[in-house]
């Protein structure tokens, strides 16, 4: 059997316009799993261990932006060996807007070419077979058809099976899904697979009707009992559960400045799998989550802006 190297993320890259101020935006690439696998590789090389291979794996189009994509995850150094090109699709766009104190999505997403990138299971089997860890979250399973999505668990048992561990943010999204039951039944499947599991409270007490973060781990504990569990809730504690451990209970320090929250939870999910791989205990894991996540709130969009990247007029 070969042996498994890296980080494999699985889900949607899209164009993100972010930043609104005087009607201008800025043009970027973000989605939650590429935003938790861009801080990843960051964190990674921060520690010394830029030789840990971070890898993204999706599907884009044909066209120009999937074109500079593809070049923005390589100058990021994400590898893109198993990323597949759909001809005449185009990728998914947002935009960020700020409304009354909070952020308001607009999405273009409804035929973007990363909602086919399970629909060919033996490229996804072979994406699969080599990475030591695969990262994906609900929204990457929300956005494939069911046929697809039975194809991507199963991808995702096999390569479980074959050594593989599995990192997983449930990441609720129902405007992407069918119906509530639908979401609900297909998330604690997937979770039934991971290793490491990354709720938000608030999504999953609306969608489950967990009373408290605590539920929130037992429910989980009972889908996974070798998992870590890390259950966030914004700026409230949030609650660590190991196996076979009591949920522990960690204060969150406040952050003295809010841009935009976007991607934040992905940045704590960075954080925390970036201080696992490199060997520091799960305590220890927290707060490098606790400590990237305050970081992205401090700036417009899911990943910084560098100088190179385009303002546009809205």
């Amino acid at each position: 059997m070969t042996q498994r190297k890296g980080l494999l993320a699985v889900g949607e890259c899209m164009v993100e316009m972010s930043g609104g101020e005087n009607d201008l935006y800025r043009l970027g690439f973000a989605g939650d799993t590429l935003n938790t696998a861009w801080h990843l590789r960051s964190a990674l090389t921060q520690r010394g261990r830029a030789d840990l291979a971070i890898s993204y794996h999706t599907a884009l189009g044909d066209d120009s932006l999937s074109d500079r994509i593809i070049g923005f995850l390589q100058k990021s150094q994400l590898g893109v060996e198993t990323v597949q090109r759909i001809p005449g699709r185009r990728p998914g766009l947002y935009m960020i807007e700020q409304r009354n104190g909070d952020r308001d999505f607009t999405y273009w997403r409804e035929t973007s070419a990363a909602r086919q990138m399970a629909d060919d299971a033996d490229a996804l089997h072979a994406a699969f077979a080599k990475p030591e860890w695969i990262y994906f979250s609900g929204i990457t399973l929300a956005i494939l058809s069911a046929d697809a999505r039975a194809t991507f668990l199963q991808a995702l048992e096999t390569a479980r099976q074959n050594g593989a561990q599995i990192a997983f943010d449930p990441n609720l999204r129902p405007r992407l899904w069918q119906d509530g039951p639908t979401m609900c039944r297909t998330v604690e499947a997937a979770a039934a697979l991971a290793d490491i599991i990354l709720p938000s409270f608030d999504d999953e007490a609306h969608h489950f009707g967990d009373a408290d973060p605590v539920a929130t781990c037992a429910r989980y504990r009972a889908l996974s009992p070798r998992s870590e569990i890390i259950v966030k809730d914004g700026p409230a504690p949030l609650h660590l559960a190991l196996p076979d451990v009591k949920p522990v209970e960690i204060t969150v320090p406040p952050v003295t400045m809010v841009v935009d929250a976007t991607g934040a939870g992905d940045g704590f999910n960075a954080g925390y799998i970036a201080a696992r791989l490199c060997g520091l205990s799960a305590n220890e894991a927290v707060q490098s989550g606790i400590a990237l996540s305050a970081s992205v709130l401090g700036y417009h969009g899911a990943i910084k802006p560098r100088q190179d990247q385009a303002m546009i007029l809205a």
